[in-house]
């Protein structure tokens, strides 16, 4: 796939760049929020119609998007919330640019268009739902072309030759595709292993879980005490305990 070409020629590059920035110490969710920034600057751009300026201000988020990670490592910074403010980043970012083109088109009455633009837009945020969604479900979801730096490439390349409604084309039924081949390949493994989830749900205030079976009543239960009874009980233990002892 693309991000595996993009990471084997330019991972030097990448380093370099990352080593250079680990050393003045920036916050690697400084470089995330950039990648936003820039993206939102890009978003404006294209909604003036300025393609070939928005999609260089789109090269600039995707250096940080591929930077963030890199400068995390270097510095020891990596956390489970840096990945997952990245992850939430990137849809809003993919959220920006398609919302740029569409108001781009709907000022230019251009119908057609805006309605692209929304399809490509669904599409961007959906192959990406769709593939963290069965990731929690099934062992492999990764399948499919069109992950977020396919998409990103095209843009650039349509922006910089200002032919973005080829692209918007290619934007809105390509990906769309891909939700559909993530959804039967989902399927396919979820029927192999037996459609069935690896562990129940636990209940919640006393409720099951939907679709899950019923626990069994127990034989007997103990009746139920207020935290101060609670409390006065396990003191009075304690103080049993200590007197014992100084005997």
């Amino acid at each position: 796939m693309l991000t595996r070409n993009i990471s084997r020629y330019f991972s030097r590059p990448i380093e370099r760049i990352a080593a250079l920035l680990a050393r003045t110490g920036i916050h690697p969710n400084v470089i995330t929020w950039s990648a936003l920034a820039a993206n939102l600057c890009a978003s404006v751009l294209f909604a003036e119609g300025r393609f070939p300026a928005g999609g260089g201000m789109v090269i600039v988020a995707g250096l940080c998007d591929l930077l963030d990670g890199p400068v995390a490592r270097l510095q020891n910074r990596v956390s489970l919330f840096g990945g997952f403010l990245d992850s939430i980043l990137d849809r809003y970012a993919d959220f920006l640019l398609f919302l740029g083109l569409l108001v781009y088109y709907v000022e230019l009455n251009r119908f057609r268009y805006a309605v692209l633009a929304g399809a490509a837009m669904a599409g961007a945020v959906m192959v990406s739902y769709a593939k963290a969604r069965a990731g929690s479900l099934v062992p492999e979801a990764d399948v499919g072309f069109w992950d977020r730096p396919e998409r990103l490439a095209l843009i650039i390349l349509a922006a910089l030759a200002n032919r973005m409604g080829l692209a918007l084309w290619i934007l809105a039924i390509g990906p769309n595709i891909t939700v559909i081949h993530r959804i039967v390949h989902t399927r396919t493994q979820a029927e192999a292993a037996g459609n069935t989830l690896p562990q129940t749900v636990p209940e919640r205030n006393g409720t099951p879980a939907r679709g899950g079976p019923r626990p069994a009543a127990p034989a007997a239960q103990a009746p139920l005490q207020s935290k101060p009874a609670q409390a006065g009980n396990l003191l009075l233990r304690a103080r049993r305990h200590s007197a014992g002892s100084e005997r």
